[in-house]
C-alpha cells in the first residue's frame, strides 16, 4: 500500500496561478509528482476554495468553463467528502491543537484518508497532528 499525501488549497492555487512567482514551480512540480504516483488526496472542502480561488482570486482568473475542466480532474485523486462526524472532529481538533477551524477541518479530511503528510504553507512545518504531519513544501 502507498502512502497518501494530503494537498492544501493554498498548495493547489500557488501550482494553478503562474503568477505566484517561485511558489508557483515548487508547488506545481509537487502537484505533478503526486498526479503521476496517484498518492494525492483533497478534500470537498479543499476543492470548493481551489475553485473560489482560480475563478476569483487568481493572477490570471479562469473562466467557469476552465475552472469546470480542473476540478473535475481532481476526479482520479482520493477526495474525502466532509460530513456531520468531520465537522464534529474538526471542532475537536481545533481545540486540541489550537489551530482554525478549517484548518481543522482539513486535517480531519486527511486523517480520515489516512494520509500521513499534509503539505500546507499553513500549518506549522513538521508539526505532527496525530498520525499526520505538516510539511511546507514552499520552505526555502
Amino acid at each position: 500500500m502507498s502512502d497518501k499525501y494530503f494537498v492544501d488549497t493554498n498548495i493547489l492555487a500557488y501550482a494553478h496561478d503562474t503568477g505566484s512567482g517561485s511558489r508557483h514551480a515548487k508547488a506545481l512540480a509537487l502537484v505533478e509528482k503526486l498526479w503521476l504516483s496517484g498518492e494525492g488526496v483533497v478534500s470537498t472542502q479543499v476543492l470548493q476554495e481551489l475553485s473560489v480561488f482560480i475563478r476569483r482570486k487568481a493572477s490570471r482568473p479562469m473562466s467557469d468553463d476552465e475552472a469546470y475542466k480542473v476540478i473535475e480532474e481532481f476526479r482520479i485523486w482520493e477526495v474525502v467528502e466532509n460530513n456531520l462526524d468531520s465537522i464534529l472532529g474538526a471542532i475537536k481538533l481545533e481545540a486540541r491543537y489550537q489551530i482554525s477551524f478549517w484548518d481543522a477541518l482539513m486535517l480531519q479530511a486527511a486523517m480520515k484518508a489516512g494520509a500521513t503528510i499534509v503539505y500546507s504553507e499553513d500549518l506549522a512545518d513538521g508539526q505532527k497532528y496525530g498520525a499526520v504531519r505538516a510539511v511546507n513544501p514552499l520552505k526555502n
